[in-house]
Parts: C-alpha cells; structure tokens; sequence
C-alpha cells in the first residue's frame, strides 16, 4: 500500500507531502493543475517496481527513466522538471506501508534520460498497478500491443500496459463467486457480457437474443464499462494492488456514474487502492453517500484539492470533502444555480 509522496518541482503539482488512504483517493480541481500528472508519476513508479525482475540500482535507474518517459511523452526527461529558468531538480519519494518498499529518486532538468535513484527499495511490489484513461481500450485489442512494441508511435506506454491486461484468459477459482457480483450490474448496464473471440482476440457485446455486436459499434460510454467488467472477470483488478482512473465519468451520463461509483467503492473493499481523478461533482457526491452506507463504511477514504494560486498550484488535503475548503466543483455549481435563477428572475 501506498502511504505518501513527496513531490518536489515535478510539473504543475504543488511542492508538498501527499498522504493517501488504503481505501479511495480522489483528486480534483482545476484543469492545467496535475491531476492526470499526479496519478501517471505514481503509477510510472509502482508499475516499474512491481515489473523489475531485480532491484539494482543501476536497474531501476534505467528502468523508471524509460517508464517516465514512455507514459508522459516528453521530448526529454528533464521536461518534466517544474519550468523555471535556470536549472532545476525534482525529487520523488514514494513511502510504502511495508517500508522495503519505498523509493526516492531525482532527475535534473537538463538531464536527457538519467534518473537517480536516491534510496533503493529492498523488496518488490507484490502486486501490481492498472492505470485506465479517460478513453475506452477495448476496441484496440489486440493489435495494438504488437503495434506498439514494434514501431515509434505517439501513445502513452500506460495504454499498452492496459491492453495487454485486457488480452487476459477470464479467471476459474474460488474467486469467481466475487467476480460475478462485482460484474453483474455492468453486465445489466451494457445488455449483455463481454466476450472474446478466441481466433481473432477482438471483443464483443453478447446480448441475449440479439447476438455479438462488435465493440466498435457500442456506444463509447458503454465501451468504458466494458472495458472495466473485462479487467474484473479477468481477476486483474482483484490480483492488482492499485487502480488509477483519470475521469471515469468522461462520456458517461449520470446513471452509469453512479454504477461506476459503486463498482469503485466495491473494488476499494475488495482490498485495492483506488486513485481517482475528477472534474465531477455528481461523482464525488456518490462516491460521499456510498461511503455513508454501512457495507462501505470501512473504505478509508481522502481527497485532494488542486487549485491555481498566484504562486503556483495549491494543495488542500482531507479525510472528507469537508476538510478542503476550495472545491471548485460546488463553486461553479453554485455559481450557475444563481445564472439560472436570475434568468428565471
């Protein structure tokens, strides 16, 4: 489990010390502010420790370098250095439960593709992260793996992990009564279950009485869910330690928010450590009352608050929502109720 981090000079994010739950983590705020940025470094980081068959330094050197610079895409690594003039250095400590675990390393701002790593970890991540964007992937499997790896192509690395998760033979076992609760209601949400066609690796929707509909002809919100209820049955979800999910709301409407907020907080139950990044209200809200009902109750929970200061990006930290005082998300809303009701006026 992922206790905290200290972030010095890394791209937008603020300097500062973030502490995280066991359980949710929710990030919002402004756009600009590092709330993709945030979750892409962490899951960079744990992704390369879980991966590395040794823990040299010389290994992991070069292996948080290539991953740094495989999923944010710079032109060098020093570009993800926070901009100032002059020459600069970022540091990232990374603080485990199991303290074998931790990490620190640093990388300067002229530097090409050199990471130092400052304190090496003893032991391995047991399990490993799974990082899905805002996008749906199922309708990328499964050519763009081989794609990827063997051509120069303009996509996040953290693309290519996900894909090759989704390729994953569903899971047999004692862990199958779990996986069809947690599965079920995407499966009522879509219509249907989502198969594989074993010659050609693509996906499918199978919906009762009407037969296979290619992915690509399911709606792209539905191809979200699909994407998710095959990392569930799968077991990757269950077997993976840390989920990271930049907007899962994007291109959903309400009542499929709500079903998205269920199946976080029932993952986060399952044992996984949930990071999510946000611009919803209506998710956040969920998220809050699902906590309140008493089979969640025991979610640990934190939220983070990222917000564009005059001296740079601000942070605000909380065991609930109440304890950030700037949520940019209620302002807005707020500030559209009073537009609307002076229109009504």
């Amino acid at each position: 489990m992922l206790v905290s981090a200290s972030i010095q000079n890394f791209g937008p994010l603020p300097n500062a010390e973030f502490h995280f739950a066991p359980g949710l983590n929710v990030v919002i705020g402004e756009n600009g502010c590092g709330k993709t940025q945030l979750l892409k470094l962490l899951y960079s980081l744990l992704k390369v420790q879980a991966d590395s068959k040794e823990l040299t330094k010389t290994a992991l050197q070069k292996s948080c370098a290539e991953k740094l610079v495989g999923v944010f895409r710079p032109d060098s690594l020093g570009r993800l250095v926070k901009r100032r003039q002059g020459r600069g250095k970022s540091e990232i400590a990374l603080s485990m439960k199991d303290e074998r675990e931790s990490l620190v390393i640093s990388f300067a701002s002229q530097a090409s593709s050199a990471v130092q790593v400052d304190t090496l970890p003893e032991a391995g991540l047991r399990k490993s992260p799974v990082y899905l964007p805002t996008r749906e992937l199922v309708t990328l499997s499964p050519w763009f793996v081989p794609l990827y790896d063997n051509y120069h192509l303009e996509f996040e690395e953290s693309w290519r992990d996900t894909v090759s998760l989704l390729g994953s033979p569903t899971l047999k076992g004692p862990r199958e009564k779990t996986v069809a609760m947690l599965v079920k209601p995407l499966e009522d949400a879509m219509g249907g279950k989502v198969v594989v066609d074993a010659a050609t690796g693509r996906f499918y929707l199978q919906m009762p009485g009407e037969g296979r509909m290619e992915m690509p002809l399911v709606a792209e919100g539905l191809r979200k869910i699909a994407m998710l209820a095959r990392l569930i049955s799968t077991g990757t979800l269950l077997e993976q330690g840390y989920l990271f999910w930049d907007e899962p709301e994007t291109n959903l409407n309400p009542k499929l928010i709500k079903l998205i907020a269920l199946c976080i907080m029932n993952l986060c139950q399952q044992g996984i450590q949930v990071f999510v990044a946000s611009h919803s209200l209506f998710l956040l809200r969920e998220l809050e009352m699902l906590a309140e009902q008493p089979e969640f109750r025991k979610v640990k929970q934190r939220y983070f608050s990222l917000k564009a200061t005059a001296d740079g990006v601000g942070l605000e930290q909380g065991d609930s929502v109440d304890d950030l005082q700037t949520l940019v998300l209620l302002d807005e809303e707020l500030k559209q109720s009073d537009r609307f009701m002076g229109l009504e006026g």
